[in-house]
């Protein structure tokens, strides 16, 4: 029986929970958390978007079948075409301009993260590339869940964050979550027990960095 996604969340179910559970998730569902912590985060959500465009055309060219290439091109002109353009409008909404984007120091978490996925594709393969991204695509969809099914969570106008969690909950995003989990049990299950080793250990680091990345808008960090 070969491996398949859930088996690297088993794998650091700690850290996991760390990051689906953080503290500025939380204070998010709840609708009580500081405009300033958001925007903040917004920001670097902005670079971070910018990176994953370049992790897209890093997977183009670790492709080694046409179905791969068109799956890493499709993957970049998603974000380059639509989730850029809707991340700066939303941005817009809360006062922060596309000139004020364009000019953004990267936070320290942001560059650890972002950079340690690029190194993680440029160093190993596809399938290594995909596990570092796995948190964010697949994480992001399983908090939208996670929340909804919080008593604490606050939804409508009540809510300043209720359209973050709409987009994540949203038809579109699961579905890419729901296809990016099944490229992964696909390879997963065909992988050796020393090559998931590997490959946990990739998950678990990348986890560790997005809860970072969330710990950085909680502090207002750089």
């Amino acid at each position: 029986m070969g491996y398949r996604f859930s088996d690297l969340t088993d794998a650091c179910q700690p850290d996991w929970r760390a990051y689906i559970e953080h503290d500025f998730v939380r204070a998010l569902g709840a609708g009580h958390l500081d405009e300033d912590a958001f925007r903040h985060y917004l920001e670097q959500d902005y670079l971070f978007l910018v990176h994953f465009a370049r992790a897209y055309a890093l997977a183009a060219y670790k492709s080694q079948t046409l179905a791969e290439l068109r799956h890493a091109v499709e993957g970049l002109k998603t974000i380059l075409d639509e989730e850029l353009d809707l991340h700066i409008g939303y941005c817009r909404e809360w006062g922060i301009g596309e000139d004020d984007l364009a000019a953004l120091p990267e936070a320290r978490a942001t560059l650890a993260y972002t950079r340690y996925v690029l190194d993680t594709g440029s160093r190993g393969d596809l399938l290594d590339l995909h596990v570092a991204l796995a948190p964010c695509l697949i994480g992001y969809g399983e908090i939208a869940g996670w929340l909804n099914a919080q008593p604490f969570t606050v939804r409508g106008v009540a809510n300043p964050y209720d359209a973050w969690i709409a987009m994540y909950e949203g038809n579109a995003f699961q579905a890419a979550m729901q296809d990016e989990r099944a490229w992964l049990d696909a390879r997963l299950a065909e992988v050796t027990p020393e090559r998931f080793a590997r490959l946990a250990t990739i998950f678990r680091d990348a986890t560790r960095l997005e809860i970072d990345f969330w710990q950085m808008g909680l502090d207002r960090s750089l």
